[in-house]
């Protein structure tokens, strides 16, 4: 059914619950496989370079936002990988996504005020709109 899942993650709360998701779905496919995906923006990039020194620090405090996912992932022995990319998140997701043929996006959802919303949009909700495969949103 979803043997190829693609979990959008940023460390938040709600990327942490879309995790608990994959893992639920990835355990009803024997041969399932979780892929990872960080997307630094310019923004965080920028933030990032200011407090790390070096690019190994740099990586490492990256791949720390995404500590509990992994470890939910393999205490349930689900298979995964991880991809760090850079962009903008939304286009940068779907542009994965689609382009490595996912079979199911999971996301979580952010809570944006409904100024920001209206004007900005949410990530979730442009990969909604533009993936070519199912896409879960995880509240």
């Amino acid at each position: 059914m979803f043997k190829k899942i693609l979990l959008a993650s940023d460390g938040s709360e709600y990327s942490i619950r879309a995790c608990e998701k994959a893992v639920e779905l990835a355990k009803c496919q024997a041969d399932a496989e979780v892929t990872i995906l960080y997307v630094v923006d310019g923004t965080a990039a920028k933030a990032d370079a200011t407090y790390h020194w070096n690019a190994s620090d740099l990586d490492r405090s990256r791949r720390e936002k995404l500590e509990i996912s992994e470890r939910k992932l393999t205490e349930a022995e689900v298979d995964y990988s991880i991809k760090i990319l850079h962009g903008d998140p939304g286009p940068t997701i779907v542009k994965y996504a689609n382009d490595e043929r996912h079979d199911l996006v999971i996301i979580g959802s952010r809570g944006l005020n409904s100024l920001q919303e209206m004007v900005l949009g949410s990530v979730s909700h442009k990969v909604a709109k533009r993936a070519d495969c199912p896409v879960l949103i995880v509240k």
